[in-house]
């Protein structure tokens, strides 16, 4: 990393940024304009490197210029800039300026930014507060993000995924920060690191995560192809909620994924991914769905035209199987591969989430269940697992890894380390037996426990007691009582003395 630049220095700057609303806006609300506006001073800064380097080129021809920009992967129209929003930053109608520009960038930029910024309102009255107050906070804004160590041309940065690495970091950040709610949306780097090497997308392959909140576990999986040399990859996603959908397309975006086909909708009762009016099929799938979900849409998709449920329906109460049902109806027939993230109850629960369960396993579907560590995730302290599927190979059997109790531990949150997710993936791949940490099982031992998969009837990690040398325990216990007999007499003498 070149000197100038420091990842952590910038991550700081921008974090501090959080003070101008902290204690008058509610975190998640205020995420998204701190998003927002890095997304824009990222866009601006690229587009003013390439128009600094034809204005050196071409002098003052303005209309060559113009040409050449119109070519670039995304134009900004004029008064768009960052710039022109700091220069206008004493504005009565500062909000209002800002929503303009947002409306122009997108206008310009249909095909990869329309409706991106259709969910947030720099002049929003309920977010920001009445116009004195907001358009002081805006102010601050704009001066928190003109910090000249917030210089991020590519001519400063190079080939440096700053800003990538700066915009993950403040969604991990707020997902710390505000509980269950940001649980939701927010999947631990390390663990979409985890689940896509798990997946192993390759080149050529479509990608999938039909709750893909901020969009982190498909950037990992497209990194994952990039980092074979290769970016012949496609990338989908849906997200119900709609300022966590528009953080996604931002996300992407910043990380180089353009075409990343993201929709905005609820993939249980309305899935948006269809060919031919039939679900698109995958080769890879992941998510990390809400755990447990309460009226995840049962009474809506009961006679579902895409046949998701005919393995039975999921309780109403809980949507585990609900998603799990999904994935597996978007994987590709032959040669695919899912990953999902449960609560341990898909494990084991009966009724209508054990008949579901029963059969995927019966069909040879389920390739492995892995537990990991608790406290990993925003939110919630409950262990979770990993259940990778896979289509076009029937399994006979279903290698269980015990991955619980190697992690990294933090004050608030654990953490996989590299050679925990390096030793979880090469034992997957080598589908071995290894002594108190995973067990290849047949799926007729499964059936034979009821298809109850809880990872402890299949991994032993007891440790062995000690043999007890009863001789020896014998022979202190004796020591103990000369030495309390002889206290008890020096005791006795001194009270004597004392005449007590």
């Amino acid at each position: 990393m070149s000197p100038f630049i420091d990842q952590s220095e910038i991550n700081g700057i921008l974090w501090r940024a959080c003070d101008t609303f902290r204690g008058t806006v509610d975190p998640s609300e205020y995420k998204n304009y701190l998003l927002t506006m890095l997304f824009v001073k990222y866009i601006s800064d690229v587009w003013q490197d390439h128009y600094d380097a034809l204005k050196a080129e071409y002098g003052d021809d303005e209309e060559r210029i113009r040409r050449r920009l119109e070519r670039d992967r995304f134009v900004m129209p004029p008064g768009t800039l960052f710039k022109d929003l700091y220069a206008q930053r004493g504005a009565d109608n500062l909000g209002e300026i800002i929503d303009q520009a947002l409306l122009a960038i997108e206008d310009a930029n249909k095909g990869k930014l329309a409706g991106v910024f259709r969910n947030i309102s720099f002049n929003s009255e309920a977010a920001l507060g009445q116009t004195k107050e907001r358009n002081v906070r805006l102010k601050n804004l704009l001066e928190d993000f003109n910090n000249p160590k917030l210089d991020l041309r590519p001519s400063r940065i190079g080939n440096l995924d700053i800003i990538g690495n700066a915009y993950e970091y403040l969604i991990s950040r707020f997902a710390a920060g505000a509980g269950k709610k940001a649980g939701e949306f927010y999947t631990p780097a390390e663990v979409s690191d985890l689940m896509a090497r798990l997946a192993a997308p390759q080149p050529g392959e479509r990608i999938y995560d039909p709750t893909c909140g901020s969009g982190s576990l498909l950037i990992k999986c497209a990194q994952n192809v990039q980092a074979q040399g290769s970016n012949n990859f496609a990338i989908y996603g849906q997200e119900q909620n709609g300022s966590t959908y528009a953080l996604a397309r931002m996300n992407m975006f910043l990380h180089g994924v353009d075409d990343a086909r993201i929709e905005w909708g609820d993939t249980i009762r309305n899935p948006l991914h269809l060919e031919d009016d039939r679900l698109m099929k995958f080769e890879v799938v992941v998510a990390n769905p809400p755990f447990s979900l309460d009226k995840w849409g049962a009474d809506d998709v009961s006679s579902d035209r895409h046949r998701r449920f005919e393995r039975g329906l999921p309780p109403k109460g809980k949507g585990d199987y609900a998603f799990i049902s999904h994935m597996l109806a978007s994987l590709a027939e032959v040669g695919s591969r899912m990953v999902v993230v449960v609560p341990h109850g898909v494990l084991f629960r009966g009724a209508a989430e054990g008949k579901i369960r029963a059969q995927l396993i019966q069909e040879g579907l389920l390739d492995a269940v892995i537990g990991l560590p608790t406290n990993l995730f925003f939110g919630t302290g409950i262990p979770a697992a990993l259940l990778v599927f896979r289509k076009g190979q029937q399994g006979e059997d279903v290698l269980f890894i015990d991955a619980s109790r190697e992690f990294a531990a933090g004050k608030n949150q654990n953490q996989l380390r590299e050679a925990d997710i390096v030793k979880i993936v090469d034992t997957y791949r080598a589908r071995n037996d290894v002594d108190k940490y995973a067990r290849v099982v047949p799926v007729s031992e499964i059936a034979a426990n009821d298809y109850n998969l809880n990872i402890p009837r299949y991994v032993d990690t007891a440790e062995e007691a000690q043999a007890i040398d009863l001789s020896a325990v014998q022979t202190e216990i004796e020591a103990l009582e000369r030495q309390w007999q002889e206290q008890r007499q020096k005791m006795a003498q001194y009270l004597q003395e004392l005449s007590l």
